[in-house]
C-alpha cells in the first residue's frame, strides 16, 4: 500500500453502508479514501506524547505483537480491530481454537492491529483499547492474550457506542483477568503511557493488503474465518486451513 497518507485506503462500515464480500468471508471492508485528514485531537495527542514501546513486541516501533514459541513452524497473522462487532464473533467463536493452536507450539500468532473504526464511527476506544493492550502486553504475552479476549467479549452490541473510549471501564474489564491489575498496569492505563505506541501500531496496519478486517493469513495464505452471511466457519474447517497452509510451507 502507498505510504503517502492521502491515497490511504478508508473503512467502510458493513452495518452503516455496504458489506464488502471478501475471499476471507464478510466483515468490515477497505475503500477509496476521501482524501480527509487524520482525526485532529488523536494526532495531536500522538505528537504530544512520547512513544513507549511496551515488552515484548517486535517489528519496527514494536507496532507487531506476538503470542506463541517464536520456532513455531507456522505463522498465522491476525488483523482486527477492538471496535469491528466481526472482530469480536471471530474471537469468540475461534479465538480458543487459535490460542490452543499457539499454546500447542504449532503456529505462532501475529496481532496486526487497526484503529481507523474510531475516525468511522466516531469515538477514540480503538486507541485506547489498544493502549491498553500494550500494558498488559508489557506485563506478559499471556495477560494480553487474556485481556485481548475479555475485551471481545465486552464488546458493546452496538458498533457506535464508545464503551472502550473509557478507561475506567476498561480498567474494570481488565479487573476479569487474574493478575492483571498490577500497579503498573492500572498507572500505564490511567494515563495512557501506551497511546503513541498505539497510534504507530495503527498507522503499520496500512502496509499491509489487507481489504477487510477480521482477516487472518497463515503462513501469507488467506484463511476463512467468515462465511457469506458474516458468520464464523467451523472450527475444523478454519484449523484444517491452518494446518494446509502450513503443510505447503
Amino acid at each position: 500500500m502507498p505510504s503517502d497518507k492521502s491515497s490511504r485506503r478508508a473503512l467502510v462500515i458493513g452495518a452503516a453502508v455496504t458489506v464488502l464480500a471478501l475471499t476471507a468471508g464478510v466483515g468490515i471492508g477497505l475503500a477509496a479514501d476521501d482524501g480527509s485528514a487524520p482525526d485532529a485531537p488523536a494526532a495531536a495527542a500522538s505528537k504530544a506524547a512520547p512513544l513507549v514501546v511496551p515488552a515484548h513486541t517486535t517489528g519496527e516501533d514494536g507496532t507487531l505483537i506476538t503470542y506463541g514459541k517464536a520456532g513455531a513452524p507456522v505463522t498465522v497473522s491476525v488483523y482486527e480491530d477492538m471496535r469491528c462487532p466481526y472482530c469480536a464473533s471471530f474471537e469468540r467463536e475461534l479465538g480458543a481454537t487459535l490460542t490452543s493452536l499457539a499454546d500447542s507450539g504449532k503456529v505462532k500468532v501475529e496481532f496486526h492491529m487497526a484503529t481507523f473504526l474510531d475516525k468511522r464511527l466516531d469515538g477514540k476506544g480503538s486507541r485506547t483499547a489498544l493502549a491498553a493492550l500494550g500494558a498488559a502486553l508489557n506485563e506478559s504475552p499471556a495477560l494480553f492474550k487474556q485481556f485481548h479476549t475479555a475485551l471481545y467479549a465486552a464488546q458493546p452490541k452496538e458498533e457506535t457506542t464508545d464503551t472502550f473510549g473509557s478507561t475506567s471501564e476498561l480498567l474494570e474489564i481488565a479487573g476479569k483477568v487474574p493478575g492483571l491489575r498490577t500497579h503498573a498496569f492500572n498507572k500505564a492505563v490511567k494515563e495512557g503511557t501506551y497511546l503513541a505506541w498505539a497510534d504507530k501500531v495503527g498507522e503499520a496496519f496500512y502496509d499491509s493488503d489487507v481489504t477487510g478486517t477480521p482477516a487472518v493469513k497463515a503462513g501469507g495464505r488467506d484463511v476463512t474465518v467468515l462465511d457469506d452471511d458474516g458468520k464464523p466457519v467451523d472450527a475444523r474447517q478454519f484449523t484444517k486451513e491452518i494446518e494446509a497452509a502450513a503443510a505447503k510451507r
